[in-house]
């Protein structure tokens, strides 16, 4: 987990990943959230301003409600190397596992939040309609793309629900 201050950086090589995006780039009927001038500006702020790329992202991505959250990841994220987070930035924007949602048959729960200015709701409901087999969206009321850190209680309850845990 390369956004954990725990890992040894000397450990990371950036050579076993891609760096040839689509995954997240708007791109006919999906629409995963991004324009690729968009995601080109995301690299260039990671390369040139890293310490005002996490000021600028933490907080969005753990929803501007939860500041508390908001705060650790800002800490975490801010104690990966440039050189690291930039190469993870381009894998997660490079990850297009779409040509393989039909070959799902088992069934699936999608969980999203409600406001995610990472990955818009439009993605649940892609992979929902693309899967083989059966899904369902959850749509937790909450904002942040990390509802595990920050509305873990919401998160929880869907969980269980789906599989099955009576109190």
């Amino acid at each position: 987990m390369v956004f954990s201050p725990n890992v040894n950086p000397k450990l990371y090589d950036p050579q076993r990943y891609q760096t040839d995006f689509k995954g997240y780039i708007n791109d006919g009927r999906y629409l995963g959230g991004f324009e690729r001038s968009e995601v080109n500006e995301i690299y260039k702020n990671i390369e040139q301003n890293f310490t005002g790329w996490v000021q600028n992202f933490a907080p969005k991505a753990a929803g501007q409600n939860n500041t508390a959250t908001g705060a650790k990841f800002e800490k975490t994220l801010g104690r990966m190397k440039p050189y690291i987070a930039l190469s993870a930035a381009k894998t997660v924007f490079s990850s297009d596992f779409r040509h393989k949602l039909p070959q799902v048959m088992v069934p699936c729960t999608i969980i999203q939040s409600k406001k995610d200015v990472i990955v818009p709701q439009s993605v649940a409901f892609y992979i929902k309609n693309n899967v083989g087999g059966d899904a369902t969206v959850k749509i937790l009321n909450t904002e942040g793309h990390f509802p595990h850190l920050s509305a873990h209680n919401l998160l929880f309850r869907v969980l269980k629900e789906t599989i099955q845990i009576k109190n």
